[in-house]
């Protein structure tokens, strides 16, 4: 059996890093702020591009049946997650894109958005999966835990469309590119439901983008977490007036033990993607 690196109170340490990277709202349109200029990339028009509206968004977002090997579903609707930006704090304002980006909603001012989280298909759930934590002998907990590590293995990532009017999608892309730039230092982000125990990043650095679309703009974000350190990665991509964003997080890499290992947003999702925007 291999080792878990994590006890009962470690769990709660896991969910907690977890909530914001769920804290999205529902996949459906809805009305966003933020503002900027202009990201690395291309410069491809969009002031004359009229923005898609919420049904269309859906209809171009990656899902079943667009990408072998992966599960879709919708992202956590709960009570305890934020259902918008606005239920999202962020110290810094120009640090929130980034945590917009983080929690799967548009990082700039859109008229609608749809996101969609995907999982890899490989995982196969632990028979000690539907029980309670505290019903958990150490060993069916050592089991659990190996199993969400191994479900997680493959990556989880949020994709996110939102539309834009005018150079609304441009100003969004330089949002993100500047707060890259701007929050090496790191921000902190609470979401509704978790007003108590705020995400920490500690620091944020620029990653070579994948090169789709018009223009993108990649990063990684570094965070805390029980004195354990976390890396997560994100990426804006324009599509004419279109901008598709990706977060995504391996909890096998959080939970491995000795050096984490390294991973980042799984090229096929982006390339999966940006065929449906083509």
């Amino acid at each position: 059996m291999k080792r878990s690196v994590l006890s009962r109170p470690g769990v709660a340490v896991v969910a907690s890093a977890l909530s914001l990277a769920l804290a999205t709202g529902c996949s459906d349109s809805g009305s966003d702020s933020s503002s900027g200029d202009k990201a690395t990339g291309g410069k491809g028009a969009t002031t004359t591009v009229k923005a898609l509206s919420g049904a269309e968004l859906k209809k171009r977002l990656v899902g079943k049946g667009d990408l072998d090997g992966y599960r879709f579903a919708a992202a956590d609707q709960s009570e305890r997650f934020a259902s918008s930006k606005e239920e999202i704090t962020v110290v810094d304002d120009k640090c929130a894109p980034l945590a917009y980006v983080l929690t799967g909603f548009a990082p700039g001012d859109s008229t609608a958005y749809v996101n969609t989280m995907a999982t890899p298909l490989e995982a196969k759930p632990s028979a000690s999966s539907t029980k309670s934590m505290e019903d958990m002998t150490e060993e069916e907990l050592d089991d659990a835990l190996n199993s969400i590590t191994d479900t997680l293995g493959g990556t989880l990532t949020i994709v996110s469309l939102s539309s834009y009017e005018g150079d609304g999608a441009q100003k969004a892309m330089s949002s993100v590119s500047d707060a890259v730039k701007g929050c090496a230092g790191g921000f902190t982000a609470t979401a509704k439901g978790a007003k108590d125990d705020a995400q920490k990043f500690t620091k944020v650095e620029a990653e070579k983008a994948s090169g789709s679309g018009d223009e993108s703009v990649a990063f990684a974000v570094t965070g805390v977490a029980d004195g354990d350190k976390i890396v997560v990665h994100g990426e804006a991509v324009r599509h004419g007036s279109t901008v598709a964003t990706y977060y995504s997080m391996n909890l096998a890499a959080f939970l491995a033990d000795g050096k984490p290992k390294e991973y980042g947003i799984p090229a096929e999702l982006i390339k999966a993607q940006a065929g449906k925007l083509a």
